[in-house]
């Protein structure tokens, strides 16, 4: 069996999200980054707080998807997730950053 790949790129998520997909968008970066900019259907939950909302992550049973600035701490969560039980999790490639780029340019850049 072939492991679920730990990254997911912006279109994928796009496409997901415009069929009405089960799962679960998770942004975590800091709240003053969020403030900057942020797509409306993910919730806010910094990195440093993942482990506190891990019980009900991986009880809730739906798949996620991490995302941050660049694609850099959502991976470091999916592979901190993955050792910590919570399987169908995976990361942005290239964050809301490469959101903005290819799929919502009103997202702002920073």
């Amino acid at each position: 069996m072939t492991a679920r790949p730990l990254e997911i790129s912006v279109a994928e998520v796009r496409d997901l999200l415009e069929r009405g997909a089960p799962l679960r968008l998770i942004d975590c970066r800091e709240e003053f980054e969020h403030n900057i900019c942020r797509i409306g259907a993910a919730e806010l939950i910094p990195m440093r707080s993942i482990p506190l909302h891990l019980q009900h992550l991986r009880d809730e049973g739906l798949p996620l998807v991490v995302l941050c600035h660049h694609g850099v701490r959502s991976l470091a969560v999916v592979e901190w997730l993955r050792r910590n039980g919570v399987e169908d999790c995976r990361s942005m490639a290239g964050g809301i950053d490469r959101w903005s780029l290819e799929i919502d340019a009103r997202v702002p850049r920073y």
